[in-house]
């Protein structure tokens, strides 16, 4: 099960990030400054992120971080699932699955993307079973 983020998971969130970005699914951490500033702008309003707290038997367990962009390639809405991380000892259980399955059932989305490390075996094989395909192009970025 899943439920949107509250004011109230703000510790929770923190602690959620922390553990993602100190895990083997990234190259590297970020400053943790970030975290508290994509905490405040999920509070302002879902224009630009969604967060939602994964929950087994009302206990929290993960979180997943999405944002959203109009793409004219897709025509239409693309939503990036840009963070997903569940506790090991809830992994296996389905709730990632559960989760894509209800997003792929949302209307008004035209593109799901997902970045995934590249020697993230087990990911890429739950993301190719959810019908994510690689694309063609890699990224670039300037960061300010």
């Amino acid at each position: 099960m899943f439920r949107p983020l509250t004011p109230d998971d703000r510790e929770l969130y923190m602690t959620y990030v922390d553990a993602f970005y100190h895990s083997d699914a990234v190259e590297s951490p970020v400053p943790e400054k970030n975290y508290g500033a994509t905490f405040a702008e999920l509070m302002r309003g879902d224009t630009y992120l969604k967060c939602y707290i994964f929950e087994t038997d009302g206990k929290p367990c993960g979180f997943a971080l999405l944002s959203k962009t109009f793409s004219q390639e897709a025509g239409g809405v693309s939503v990036t699932i840009e963070e997903i991380y569940i506790e090991e000892a809830y992994r296996g259980k389905g709730l990632a699955t559960e989760f894509f399955e209800w997003l792929k059932s949302l209307p008004g989305i035209a593109r799901l993307r997902i970045e995934v490390e590249d020697d993230n075996e087990g990911a890429k094989r739950l993301y190719e079973r959810m019908g994510f395909k690689l694309l063609p192009y890699l990224q670039m970025v300037i960061d300010r």
